[in-house]
């Protein structure tokens, strides 16, 4: 099994959830996006999808999927930790006025109740309704409704509220070695540094108590964690 970073580039994000690229002059929270790719002996496997970001007129992951010398059609498996559009826009080529999916063989995991929990928010911009729309409509879904369970030999998930009230991580077990996919219950390495409960979460302190949890966890079992957001690193290692 490999696991590889898939890392679209570093970004500033404006209170009106616009993101720019990042540059010195760049205001706003700064951040990473970076899905990652899960490669095993029969399958290959997403964590996430990005921002759905360009880069000379091709979508940035398929483009970094191509340096692994993967096409498009070779993704099995796109495992959702939530759908706020930093998260899924990755999966449509939005480049022209008929979209079409970057993934169209692979089948989309997501947690039923985030995506109705998505559709009550319309007037939240960090959703993008529409890039969602769309994906259930062209995609095939595979609906998760149960709070905890397998998603392949190697992949486990539990769903954990915190950042969104049915957000959801994953753990990827193979030959003795543990990945952790916290998403944005843990984006970034200064999340364990400054435990703090914060406001951008929809239950802060539940999302702080969880990496308290697993940062004991992670030392004790030798865990990588892999950060979507970390500016500097995409895994971690304890």
């Amino acid at each position: 099994m490999k696991v590889v970073v898939l890392k679209e580039g570093n970004f500033s994000v404006s209170k009106e959830k616009e993101f720019m690229f990042l540059d010195e002059s760049s205001k706003g929270i700064r951040m990473a996006i970076q899905p990652f790719l899960v490669m095993t002996e029969t399958e290959n496997i997403l964590l996430d999808a990005g921002l759905g970001w360009f880069e000379n007129e091709q979508p940035k992951i398929v483009a970094n999927l191509s340096v692994q010398g993967l096409e498009p059609f070779h993704i099995n498996k796109i495992l959702l930790s939530h759908l706020h559009k930093d998260h899924i826009s990755g999966l449509v080529n939005t480049s022209t006025e008929d979209w079409t999916l970057n993934f169209p063989d692979a089948e989309i995991y997501i947690q039923k109740r985030e995506y109705d929990y998505a559709l009550s928010k319309n007037d939240c911009l960090s959703f993008d309704l529409e890039i969602l729309d769309f994906i259930i409509k062209s995609a095939k879904i595979v609906w998760m409704t149960e709070d905890s369970g397998s998603i392949s030999g190697e992949i486990t998930f539990h769903v954990t509220g915190g950042h969104t009230p049915f957000h959801q991580v994953f753990w990827i077990k193979n030959e003795g070695e543990t990945y952790f996919y916290g998403a944005d219950n843990l984006p970034q390495s200064a999340y364990l540094k400054y435990h703090l409960a914060y406001k951008t979460d929809f239950d802060g302190k539940t999302a702080k108590d969880q990496r308290v949890e697993w940062e004991a966890l992670a030392k004790k079992e030798h865990w990588k964690i892999l950060l979507y957001h970390d500016l500097e690193k995409s895994i971690l290692e304890f």
